[in-house]
């Protein structure tokens, strides 16, 4: 059985550190972290190349659940995850970053 990530708070993500959004493509152009790498749940396998393999990725999506399954793949896969609780909601709600992708107002979707 898979181990469950580590789970941290939005407010507790370093700055500067590696932010990897699971979600899709109209989540992440409505509203996302800036800096923040996206490839969509589904993408993950397909695309591990596009991810820093020395960083520990602190992983987004809207609520959690994306990201708890993606962070979980990633440790089984030698990489170093933890999920942010709550996602871009609690991300947005703990004031942190949110930028859109064509400069209207972001949102979380």
């Amino acid at each position: 059985m898979t181990e469950p990530a580590p789970v941290v708070t939005a407010a507790q993500v370093p700055d500067g550190a590696v932010l990897l959004d699971v979600r899709e493509q109209d989540e992440w152009d409505a509203g996302h972290a800036p800096g923040a790498i996206h490839v969509p749940l589904g993408d993950l396998p397909s695309r591990l190349a596009d991810l820093p393999e020395e960083a520990e990725l602190q992983v987004l999506c809207r609520a959690g659940g994306r990201a708890s399954r993606a962070a979980s793949w990633l440790l089984e896969n030698g990489y170093d995850a933890v999920v942010v609780e709550g996602g871009m909601g609690a991300w947005q709600d703990a004031g942190r970053p949110v930028v859109s992708e064509d400069g209207s107002e972001p949102r979380v979707i």
